[in-house]
C-alpha cells in the first residue's frame, strides 16, 4: 500500500491557494508524499485511473461533482480511505454527518490560511489523520448506502422516546464508550441496536465540536433510545444515549438519584477525551 515507505496523497480542491497550502502541510510529514492535486472530482477520476493513492483528502463544494456525490461513488466502487477537509458554517454541519455515513474518515475543517498558528494547528491534525487513515480498511459501500428513516408507527410517534416514568440508573450501569477516527458507523450501529430499557451511555466521539450536535440529531431520528448532545447536568436514564460535544469528554457525576453528566475539556491529559471518559466511568476519574 505504501510505496517507498510513504503514504500516497490526493489532494482534491477547487482553490489553487488551498491545493498548494495543503500539499506543504502533507509533504513536512516525511512519512506522507503528495503524488497529484486535483480541481474537482472530475480531474481527480481522471488522475486515479494512472495512480491509485493511499489516502484522498476532498473539499465538498466544488465545480461540476461535489465532493459528497464523488465519496459515495469511489466508495461503492473502489474504496480509497478519503479524508475531508472543508469550510463548514454551523448551518452546513448536515453535510459532514453524511461524509462520514458515505465512509469519511475523518472530516477536518479547512484551517485559517491567514494564520501561522491555524496552519500549524491543523498540520498536525491533517498528517496524524492522513497517517491514521492510510491502515484504515475501508469496506465496499452499497450505492444505496444513504441511511434512510423509516415512518414509526408505534407510539413514539407521538410520545417522546424517554420512558415516561423516569429511571434513576446506578453509577455501575452506566455504559462508556469512546470513539476515535472513522468510529462514527460503529457507534451508530451499536446505539440503533440498542432497547428503550438499556442502562443510560456516554459517549465520546472523535470529531469536530460544530458536528456533534447533528451527530446527535441524526443518531436521534434513526435509534430507538434518545440520543441528544450532552449539556452539563443531563440526567443519566435508561433509554438515552449523551454524545459529548467535540473536544470535550463526558463525566458520571454523583450518585442516584442525582446521576449527572459533566462534561469538561481533556486538558492535561496525554490521551484524547476518551481517556478521561473511561475512567470517569470507572470511579478512576
Amino acid at each position: 500500500m505504501i510505496k517507498d515507505n510513504k503514504i500516497k496523497v490526493l489532494i482534491i480542491d477547487d482553490s489553487a491557494v488551498v491545493r498548494q497550502a495543503l500539499t506543504r502541510i502533507l509533504e513536512s510529514d516525511p512519512m506522507i508524499s503528495v503524488i497529484g492535486t486535483a480541481a474537482d472530482p472530475i480531474f481527480a477520476t481522471q488522475r486515479l485511473v494512472k495512480e491509485t493513492p493511499d489516502v484522498i483528502t476532498l473539499d465538498i463544494e466544488m465545480p461540476r461533482m461535489d465532493g459528497l456525490t464523488f465519496l459515495k461513488r469511489i466508495m461503492s466502487q473502489h474504496p480509497i480511505p478519503t479524508i475531508i477537509i472543508s469550510s463548514f458554517a454551523p448551518k452546513d454541519s448536515h453535510m459532514a454527518i453524511r461524509a462520514y455515513e458515505y465512509g469519511a474518515v475523518d472530516v477536518i475543517l479547512k484551517p485559517d490560511l491567514s494564520s501561522p498558528q491555524s496552519i500549524e494547528e491543523a498540520r498536525a491534525k491533517i498528517c496524524e489523520t492522513v497517517r491514521t487513515a492510510s491502515v484504515a480498511k475501508i469496506a465496499r459501500k452499497a450505492t444505496s448506502s444513504e441511511v434512510t428513516i423509516e415512518p414509526k408507527l408505534t407510539a413514539d410517534v407521538i410520545l417522546p422516546k424517554m420512558l415516561t416514568t423516569t429511571t434513576w440508573i446506578k453509577s455501575d450501569q452506566v455504559i462508556a464508550i469512546g470513539a476515535s477516527t472513522g468510529g462514527t458507523e460503529a457507534v451508530r450501529i451499536l446505539l440503533e441496536a440498542m432497547p428503550v430499557t438499556c442502562p443510560g451511555i456516554l459517549v465520546v466521539q472523535h470529531m469536530p465540536e460544530i458536528f456533534t450536535r447533528s451527530f446527535s440529531d441524526r443518531l436521534n431520528q434513526l435509534c430507538k433510545i434518545e440520543v441528544k448532545e450532552a449539556q452539563n447536568g443531563d440526567i443519566l436514564v435508561k433509554g438515552r444515549a449523551l454524545i459529548a460535544p467535540g473536544n470535550s469528554s463526558g463525566r458520571p457525576s454523583g450518585k442516584p438519584p442525582q446521576a449527572l453528566c459533566r462534561c469538561s475539556l481533556p486538558v492535561g491529559c496525554p490521551g484524547p477525551g476518551s481517556y478521561l471518559h473511561w475512567c470517569s466511568a470507572n470511579g478512576n476519574g
